[in-house]
């Protein structure tokens, strides 16, 4: 699958320039043994971390299928790597996702992975990643209901104020029939190994 782009390329030897400084003004000096490079491949690794920035979510959508079908569809234990926006300190754990294909529409499991990947590719927060990830199922795929469990740990909990290490985050999103409907959501759950 073909990512299609927005915005422009990320202007490298500014962000270098700018973590120079930035090195500088902490009282680091970036042009001692080992660090004269460093600004630039932070610079060349943020563009990566943030490249989600840059990727628009609907050509995952390019290549969905027709099945019959009307049962659920979970893809379990995708892992997903971010960057928290208060600190610019890494989160990372797993994605689960379970949806209703709605009219036989369904994705390969792939694209989920996909999904994920690129959402969690800016400055994010774990309820935003959850809640972009379910909003884009239900918009790209159709479907008639998703679940979305985001389960991480927060190094900005882990390496600074509380360091609260070990700790895990959970959120999750519902959305249509999953929802609205009980017996739906209880199903969903269930496909997670959660019994209500």
């Amino acid at each position: 699958m073909k990512k299609q782009t927005r915005g422009g390329a990320p202007d490298l030897p500014r962000a270098a320039a700018a973590m120079r400084e930035f090195l500088a003004a902490l009282g680091v000096d970036a042009m001692s043994c080992g660090m004269s490079e460093t600004p630039t491949r932070t610079a060349e690794l943020y563009a990566e971390l943030f490249a989600g920035l840059r990727n628009d979510p609907a050509a995952l959508w390019a290549e969905t299928m027709t099945e019959d079908t009307a049962g659920l569809v979970a893809v379990r234990d995708i892992p997903f790597y971010s960057m928290c926006e208060h600190h610019l300190l890494p989160f990372f754990g797993t994605v689960d996702i379970v949806y209703r294909p709605q009219g036989g529409r369904v994705a390969g499991f792939g694209v989920f992975a996909q999904l994920a990947a690129l959402y969690a590719a800016r400055p994010q927060l774990q309820e935003r990643l959850t809640a972009q990830i379910a909003d884009e199922i239900m918009r790209g795929l159709g479907a008639a209901g998703v679940l979305v469990v985001v389960r991480a740990r927060q190094l900005c909990m882990m390496m600074r104020g509380e360091r609260a290490h070990g700790t895990q985050t959970v959120t999750a999103e519902c959305r249509g029939a999953f929802r609205s409907d009980a017996a739906e959501s209880a199903a969903a759950w269930q496909m997670l190994g959660v019994h209500e």
